[in-house]
């Protein structure tokens, strides 16, 4: 933790706010969101379609809505757009404690999700800015704070969910108004530098999407980088899956010892991790280190083993997959402004975000497919094989993308054509 103090100390103090900002954010979003789905099937009585409903629409209102998100903290400056999604958020979360028709809480849904289109690529271009040249260590500590608020969150839900659920929502919306009122004060603004060539009005924001989807690298590193979230996405998807398999109603057990202890291994390896890559890789050596972890994590459970060795490999599992996840992830934020050009870096956050989300969806249809089919062939070892082929299926085709020199920082101000170039080496 020394160590930790020491690095956030030789930041700028924006940088510095905005990472507490993010442990704030992710106990407040945490401590609320696991026990969601249960509020409103057994609280409210919802049907199982009318759940499935609210928690989509929060996936698809900030999923979708990142790239404008990104587009409009590059517009107006990154301040606001923090500001205003915190806001938006306190107020979702005030709605949510007090909603029990079905219109209110998709409303409540939406807002919360939009909400995190506001503020997270408007957060990581502030840090990326911030941060400078020490973009990779920056990002590290970032992630220290986000997966410490993804470890506590849940356990403070749990304990005010022994009261009541309502009470959960106001603690929740109580952490989202204080973070507003705290950077309203304390934050320094910050927006991008100005761009002689920029456009006004909706003409230029289309030319500014017009320019990301032209920029060749870019697509090729999102498209390759979207396995990453799959991957890890499968924390709560194929994971609790298999703990339900091994020990029926104790699977939620199993997997709440599988999130604390994915939780630890990135807050206490993250630094180490990006330290050791630092001294002896490149970033896109490291990138593919990191896929070809989160591919094997999924290997031990190719074994037909008994419930304690089964448990055994599923926590395993789910620490490798952290582990491969804080191993890459400084080194993708920091490409991502590489390859932008280091112009309209919030936008090109948000698109990311927004295409990931989109192969996220598409690839969890595809992995609840595997298992029923697996079901039916009495095969359960195929799930588990294509995620592990996933893992080193991208590590591949991030080998590809670097052998064409994708991963050479295009010039600043000189956008898709300088990533165009770096596509023909």
């Amino acid at each position: 933790m020394r160590g930790l103090r020491a690095r956030m100390r030789s930041f700028d103090p924006g940088v510095r706010l905005l990472m507490v900002n993010q442990f704030g954010i992710n106990l407040g979003f945490y401590m609320l969101m696991p026990y969601l789905a249960d509020h409103l099937g057994h609280g409210l009585g919802l049907a199982a379609w009318a759940v499935g409903l609210v928690l989509g629409v929060r996936n698809l209102s900030q999923q979708g809505m990142f790239w404008l998100g990104g587009t409009l903290a590059d517009r107006i400056g990154y301040k606001p757009m923090i500001l205003a999604g915190c806001a938006l958020r306190t107020g979702a979360f005030v709605l949510l404690a007090v909603a029990d028709s079905l219109p209110a809480l998709v409303a409540a849904s939406a807002a919360t999700g939009f909400a995190g289109a506001l503020f997270n690529p408007a957060v990581r271009a502030y840090v990326a800015a911030g941060a400078g040249a020490r973009r990779v260590e920056a990002f590290a500590c970032f992630n220290v704070f986000y997966q410490a608020g993804i470890l506590l969150g849940p356990l403070a839900g749990l304990a005010l969910l022994l009261l009541d659920f309502r009470l959960v929502c106001a603690a929740a919306a109580a952490v989202f108004g204080v973070l507003a009122v705290v950077q309203a004060r304390s934050l320094p603004a910050r927006r991008p530098d100005p761009d002689p060539q920029r456009v006004a009005g909706w003409r230029g924001i289309a030319a500014d999407w017009s320019t990301i989807v032209r920029n060749r690298p870019f697509v090729l590193f999102s498209a390759a980088m979207a396995g990453s979230y799959l991957l890890a996405f499968q924390t709560y998807l194929a994971l609790p899956l298999r703990a339900r398999s091994l020990f029926g109603d104790g699977g939620g057990t199993a997997m709440g010892v599988a999130f604390a202890v994915s939780a630890l291994v990135a807050v206490v390896g993250q630094l180490r991790l990006t330290d050791w890559a630092r001294e002896r890789l490149d970033a896109p050596k490291t990138i593919t280190i990191g896929f070809a972890v989160m591919g094997a994590a999924f290997l031990p459970l190719l074994l037909p083993v008994g419930r304690w060795a089964g448990g055994a490999a599923l926590v395993g599992c789910a620490a490798l997959l952290a582990a491969g996840s804080a191993l890459l992830y400084p080194f993708e934020m920091d490409t991502l402004v590489r390859l932008s050009g280091e112009r309209l870096v919030a936008t090109y956050y948000g698109a990311y975000s927004t295409a990931s989300g989109i192969a996220v969806a598409a690839g969890n249809l595809g992995v609840g497919a595997l298992f029923d089919l697996a079901a039916r062939l009495d095969a359960p070892w195929l799930p588990w094989t294509v995620l592990a082929a996933v893992g080193a299926a991208c590590a591949t085709a991030l080998t590809a993308l670097r052998r064409t020199a994708c991963f050479t920082p295009a010039p600043a101000g000189r956008g898709v054509r300088a990533g165009e170039e770096a596509v023909r080496g």
